[in-house]
């Protein structure tokens, strides 16, 4: 046991940040016995994502799908008239479902047991956390800690980061007002599910994007129908194009660029979405007074059981690397718990899939057919277009994809990527094949429901293993 002098709390297990992956940890640990408190900076439970990132911008992407649904469903002989939106009412619808999710934790926290310090915690010993609080500093003392303390949005140093004006993903998500005309600077799935929000909400949209295409690391075949949609509804998409510099004036922030597609003259916006990534947290909680490594990055090095270089300290989520994804934090935050109980488990995911809420959605995991030829992987592809997808002409959303890679000889699945309506609730059968071992017949001959967006899966395997009918099969036609 570590040494109580000092200590105001004493626990088995001491989670640092109350996110995804930290109160999934917490909750575990005490559903295994352990004696666990929870300590969280902010007044509510969820961190990041509940609170301001995942929830509430699914929320208004919900709000805008049903927008534009509703005004291109004209080819059915129905009409809208155009929407009348109530800014103050959109807020708390958003906020409304958000406080249900936070107040559910807040529920099972105290079910289970689990104290929750609420303050900034930072390390003064392998074996003590130091919270200060509103009411001043609480010590807790500890035999295990999970730091799962997650990570921030990148601010540019030379940006004007004071101006209120300037915003990243969460003072977006605020819906302050409704900006005429609105810039947002990267081109990745954060950048572009708030460009797909304002955009609808009647803002006048700029894109630009450092890199060549949108959502870098993404196949262009899957994002070629979101860029092709998102061109006749924002204003442009500057790529291979950085901003130059940006000047606070009284009636806007006035951008300048430079690349390939800048503008020839510095463009006035009322408001500006730095979105081009985020960072760790691991250089903000004192981790070297643990003994703990951090890099210069703010990452901190785990083992697959979650271990840090401190036998008795654990890290999860966005700050050990890897995709900075909610459901990636939560499974390592449950190997962590269970680790620390005297179970046999471990971190080792065949795959994490990736998810753009865009309009429409792309989802991919596995093996990318990008990646496949940057390293000389062999591979068959099955593709599946939905303009042959009763479903899909049904709801008017033809231009989606389903794709399926899979391994020459033994026709094992390798990857998978669909672009298209819900494709990020589709994706989870091919990350279930992909860990259950399927090949090609696995998942053609799985019989799936008809007419449903679904069975694009099964008819993409079918087109990698030349039987399908509802198209001629690839080999034929060749």
């Amino acid at each position: 046991m570590s040494e109580n002098v000092g200590v105001d709390i004493q626990a088995q297990v001491v989670v640092l940040g109350a996110g995804p992956g930290g109160y999934t940890a917490a909750f575990r640990a005490a559903d295994l016995g352990l004696k666990t408190v929870m300590i969280e900076r902010y007044p509510t439970l969820g961190g990041v994502c509940l609170n301001v990132g995942c929830i509430p911008s699914k929320a208004l992407l919900h709000t805008a799908d049903i927008i534009n649904e509703a005004s291109e469903i004209g080819h059915m002989g129905v009409t809208f008239s155009k929407p009348e939106i109530d800014l103050d009412g959109l807020r708390a619808g958003k906020d409304k479902v958000v406080k249900k999710l936070t107040t559910g934790l807040k529920g099972m926290a105290k079910q289970r047991k689990i104290e929750v310090v609420t303050g900034v915690g930072r390390f003064e010993s392998p074996n003590r956390i130091a919270v200060e609080t509103a009411d001043g500093t609480v010590n807790i003392g500890f035999d295990n800690c999970i730091i799962a303390c997650g990570s921030s949005a990148v601010k540019i140093p030379s940006f004007p980061n004071d101006d209120e004006r300037l915003v990243d993903s969460t003072g977006a998500l605020e819906l302050a007002d409704i900006p005429k005309r609105m810039l947002v600077v990267g081109g990745g799935i954060i950048g572009l599910e708030m460009a797909t929000v304002y955009t609808t909400l009647g803002s006048e949209i700029d894109i630009v994007e450092l890199q060549p295409g949108l959502i870098p690391g993404c196949d262009r075949d899957l994002v070629r129908p979101l860029e092709k949609r998102l061109k006749k509804r924002v204003n442009s998409i500057m790529s291979e194009t950085s901003v130059s510099g940006i000047k606070p004036q009284k009636n806007g922030l006035k951008v300048s660029f430079e690349g390939k597609n800048a503008p020839e003259k510095d463009q006035l916006y009322d408001r500006v979405l730095v979105a081009v990534g985020r960072k760790p947290n691991g250089n903000m909680i004192n981790a070297g007074t643990a003994g703990v490594e951090v890099d210069e990055h703010g990452f901190i090095s785990v083992d697959q059981h979650m271990r840090t270089n401190v036998p008795h300290i654990y890290a999860i989520g966005d700050v050990v690397g890897g995709p900075m994804l909610a459901h990636k934090a939560t499974h390592e935050g449950k190997v962590a718990a269970e680790v620390i109980a005297g179970q046999s488990s471990l971190f080792d995911p065949m795959t994490i899939p990736s998810v753009a809420y865009t309009d429409p959605e792309i989802a991919w995991m596995g093996l990318t057919e990008t990646e496949a030829k940057e390293k000389g992987i062999a591979y068959e592809k099955g593709a599946f277009p939905w303009a042959a997808s009763g479903r899909a002409l049904g709801i008017g959303r033809s231009e989606g994809m389903t794709k399926l890679l899979f391994e020459p000889e033994t026709k094992r699945l390798l990857g998978a990527g669909i672009v298209g309506v819900n494709a990020g609730e589709l994706i989870g059968e091919a990350v279930l094949a992909l860990e259950m071992g399927a090949d090609v017949e696995d998942i053609g001959l799985t019989i799936h429901p008809h007419p449903t967006l679904c069975e694009t899966v099964g008819l993409a395997a079918e087109m990698a293993h030349g039987s399908i009918t509802d198209l001629l099969p690839p080999r034929k036609r060749k």
